[in-house]
């Protein structure tokens, strides 16, 4: 697998007991590693998106294999997500050079959510719409003004989603960076674990 030795070492920091959490450079080619059952859903996309799609598959298989589920396919569910084999929980993500992808049972997790984010500024124009005033007023324990709050929402999204199989909005989820957790409106808590590298890689979970 062609890994960023950094980030590697960076992601080992944030898997907690029972999730694993790998990477991959995304490369030409990584499109045709789209399983039959997972390419009626990306057909119409670009190959960009197929590229990237494949190789965050090629990352889960790994980890699947790992623990017991040898080539699994992960076709996309009517909702978006990926459908995972009986009692795995796990999540992709990617962005133009690197895919991601957490895998944890159902007996360690009940929800699962991974992000990766390049490492620059979000855009000013973006600040207001993601991040909450009181996260705005914390922006200097995040270098990357909102980045690291952008990419862990999107991480507890897709792990709450798992679950109540809603989608949220930007503000109904606060992050504190310090203490390592998102309350969601109506006062749920998920623990965040983020870390910084080459990549910005956010994990959530509860």
């Amino acid at each position: 697998m062609v890994s960023d030795p950094l980030l590697s070492a960076a992601l080992a920091t944030i898997a907690p007991p029972g999730v694993m959490v790998d990477h991959r450079l995304i490369m030409s080619g990584d499109e045709h590693a789209l399983f039959a059952e997972e390419v009626d859903a990306f057909r119409n996309c670009a190959v960009g998106v197929r590229r990237a799609s494949g190789a965050a598959r090629v990352v889960a298989r790994g980890l699947l294999e790992r623990i017991g589920h040898k080539g699994v396919a992960l076709p996309k569910s009517r909702a978006g997500p990926p459908t995972w084999p009986t009692g795995i929980l796990g999540s992709l993500a990617h962005n133009s050079t690197v895919a991601v992808a957490a895998v944890g049972t159902t007996d360690n997790v009940r929800g699962l959510g991974i992000d990766v984010e390049p490492a620059e500024a979000l855009p000013d124009d973006l600040l207001d719409f993601v991040t909450t005033s009181r996260e705005r007023a914390t922006l200097n324990s995040d270098p990357y003004r909102g980045r690291l709050f952008f990419a862990a929402k999107e991480a507890v999204y897709k792990a709450v989603f798992l679950q109540d199989r809603r989608f949220l909005e930007h503000h109904e989820v606060e992050i504190d960076l310090t203490n390592r957790k998102a309350v969601l409106r109506g006062g749920r808590e998920v623990e965040v674990r983020y870390t910084i590298s080459t990549q910005l890689v956010a994990l959530a979970f509860f």
